[in-house]
């Protein structure tokens, strides 16, 4: 792949990613009756609910921003497990009647896998694994 090409790639990633995460903020932060409903059954409202809305807004801005790209990468990809989780177990996949919000938690540990992966040298770095 070259250069070009993987900067291209990174950004989609990136951008898909953030935009994912932030535009869910507003019904977190807003308190909306569906996302209020979720946390609910989850039994983690409204802690949960604007907890998990600022790490979102954390991991967005580290991915947007190259030089911390990885460390948002991880944070979403723990974040979006966590969905994923609670969508599989107590949420059901359909939740609200439809798949959206598993599908979105999908998509985006998806594209912060990737991110994580094509920054993995920088992060290895910081554990003091040094990769060349």
């Amino acid at each position: 792949m070259t250069t070009k090409t993987l900067s291209i790639v990174t950004w989609l990633l990136r951008i898909v990613s953030a935009l994912i995460m932030l535009q869910t903020l507003f019904f977190k932060f807003s308190a909306a009756e569906e996302s209020v409903r979720l946390f609910t059954i989850l039994g983690m409202e409204p802690w949960g609910r604007i907890g998990t809305g600022v790490f979102e807004l954390i991991a967005s801005l580290l991915i947007l921003y190259p030089r911390t790209t990885g460390y948002g990468a991880l944070l979403g990809m723990g974040l979006m497990a966590g969905a994923i989780f609670f969508h599989v177990t107590k949420l059901g996949i359909f939740f609200g009647g439809d798949a959206l919000l598993f599908a979105y938690a999908v998509i985006v540990f998806i594209c912060c896998a990737m991110l994580a992966i094509i920054y993995r040298k920088p992060l290895l770095n910081v554990i003091g694994i040094k990769r060349t």
